[in-house]
This record gives C-alpha cells, structure tokens and sequence, in this order.
C-alpha cells in the first residue's frame, strides 16, 4: 500500500530542509576556512610558521575534546552515560599518522604564504580535491572522464594564477602545490581510517599529533616571547577555535544529510573565500590573468565533482529503466 500523498510530500519537504540546512553549515565552513589563510598570513608578523601552526591544532583539539566530552556525557535526553571507552592501539596509529601527514601539508601551506598570495593559497590548497582521485588511479581506482576535464581545467588555471607573462612563478605556490598533495594522501588515509574509527576520536588524535610535533620544532626553531604571543593570540583563536575545532565540527554534523558531491563542490568555495578575504582584509589584488586562473582551478574542481556524480545518476536511471 502507497503511502498518502500529504505524508510523501512531508517527507520530501523535511528532506529538502536538512539538505538546504546541510548545505548551508557547509558553506559557512567553507568561509570560516578560507577566511583563515587570512589569519595565517597574519600570523607570521607576529610568531614563526611552526609555533602557530602548533598552537592552532592545540586549541582546534582542545574545542574536539570538549565535544566529545559532551556528547560521551550527555545523551538526547539528558540521561548520562559511561566515560569510559577504550582508545585502541590501532586509533591511535592511525590518528597519530594523520596527524604527521597534516602537519607536513599545513607546514607547507604556512611557509609558502610568506612568499605568495592568500588567493594563491587558497586556490592551489583546494587542489586536493582533484588531486584525490587522480592518487585513486594507483590505487587502482576508476577514474571517470569528469575527473581528468577537471584536473585539465584546474591544472591550466593554475597556470595562469601562478606564472606570469614573463614565466615567473612565485616561490610560496611550489609549497602550496606540495602541501596540497600531501593533504590529498591524508585525505585517502581518512577515508580508510574513518569506517574503524570514531571520527571525532580520530580527529582528536590527528589534530594533538600535529599540534605537538609542530610545537617542537617551533619551540626549537623559532623565537618566542610573551609580547609575540599576546600579538598573535587573535589568528590562534579564529585559525585554530573556528577553523580547525569548530568549522571541522560544522563538517561533520552537515555531512550526515549531504549529497558527497554537493559537500566537494561547497568546499571548495574556500578557495573563492579566501580571495575575497584576502582583497577585504589585506587589500591584495589579482592581475585579470590570475583571476582567469582562479576561474578556471574553480571550474575544474566542480566539473571533477559533478560530472562522475552526474553520470552516475544517469547509468542508475538507465538501469532502472532497463529492469523495469
């Protein structure tokens, strides 16, 4: 027997309504993250790349555990429940490998905004999200046609945003480049580790790894002060409270009721996000071959993600047909 249609409809409009909410948490994700090149550009006038990179995945870690300390406390209905879960070995080495990973990728990413753009930054870190299924291709997964148009577009795009007339390229892209290819492993790595693992268990030990192994080197490496960290204290709370803890929470509670292909496509407005703040905040601009360059890398990261979801839909439907 068919369901009324009052009832179908109420269904659909509810569906609609998480999904449109979904989308919205992500793309306020996607702002906070790109905003917060911003704050690590900033960040460099006052404490070296480590030290902050170190204290930003600290406190990022710090808003996780009181997260989790919440949900493990509370449930829906207020009731309390156990504090005590076993943190297995195998968590921990895979939280711990993450969090290496992550600290190269941002440790490049910090480095190189000293010697490039923040739209630059953000456009070329969004790569990972072409980069991800063209690794897939050693790992013998199947690449669709969609997925190379895009890493065309955004190859070429990034050509144009990063070499000029004259064949110059900036230094800081190279790093850029670099971390967003080690980002695109800790990317696959996750999507492994995540169906063992407690996801905001996993997040807790990858962002403490990379925290205290970049703290030490910029404890080793890098002057500090007292007066340095009171100056940088405002980019640690928004790029380490928002854009590591909350922004990584706003992520994982939108995704449960988004389309994998909607969540790339909005993430990857950080990068159009980050240009904009980088223009609002530092009053940086791009020449109009550059800003084709962006067009094209923000091209190239939605063909990637659309196409293969796209034509996945029309061989189900086509399916579909045929059986029926």
């Amino acid at each position: 027997m068919c369901a009324p249609k009052s009832a179908r409809t109420s269904v659909v409009n509810a569906n609609s309504r998480k999904h449109l909410r979904a989308n919205l948490l992500m793309l306020v994700a996607a702002l906070i993250w790109g905003s917060a090149f911003v704050a690590q550009r900033l960040s460099l006038d006052a404490i070296g790349p480590f030290l902050f990179t170190g204290l930003r995945f600290l406190l990022g870690a710090a808003v996780v555990f009181g997260l989790l300390m919440y949900l493990r406390h509370v449930r829906p209905g207020g009731a309390p429940v156990t504090t005590t879960q076993a943190v297995s070995r195998e968590l921990l080495a895979s939280g711990a490998l993450l969090g290496l990973l992550l600290a190269v990728a941002i440790s490049m990413q910090q480095i190189g905004l000293q010697y490039t753009k923040v739209a630059n930054a953000g456009f070329i870190s969004s790569l990972y999200v072409v980069i991800v299924p063209l690794m897939g291709v050693f790992a013998r997964h199947e690449t669709a046609l969609g997925t190379w148009l895009g890493a065309l577009l955004a190859a070429i795009g990034m050509y144009f945003l990063s070499v000029s007339e004259h064949f110059t390229i900036l230094y800081g892209d190279g790093y850029q480049l670099a971390g967003a290819f080690v980002i695109a492993a800790q990317v696959m790595l996750v999507g492994r580790f995540a169906r063992r693992h407690d996801p905001l268990m996993l997040a807790l030990v990858q962002f403490v790894t990379c925290g205290i192994v970049c703290l030490a080197v910029g404890l080793a490496f890098e002057p500090l002060t007292l007066a340095d960290l009171v100056r940088a204290a405002p980019t640690i709370l928004y790029g380490g409270g928002l854009s590591v803890g909350v922004a990584y929470t706003i992520q994982v509670v939108a995704q449960k009721d988004a389309a994998p292909a909607h969540a790339a496509v909005i993430f990857s407005m950080e990068g159009v996000f980050a240009a904009f703040a980088g223009w609002l905040v530092l009053g940086e601009t791009l020449p109009g071959r550059a800003l084709f360059g962006c067009v094209l890398m923000l091209a190239g990261l939605i063909v990637c993600q659309v196409m293969p979801a796209w034509e996945n839909r029309r061989q189900a439907a086509g399916s579909s047909i045929g059986q029926g």
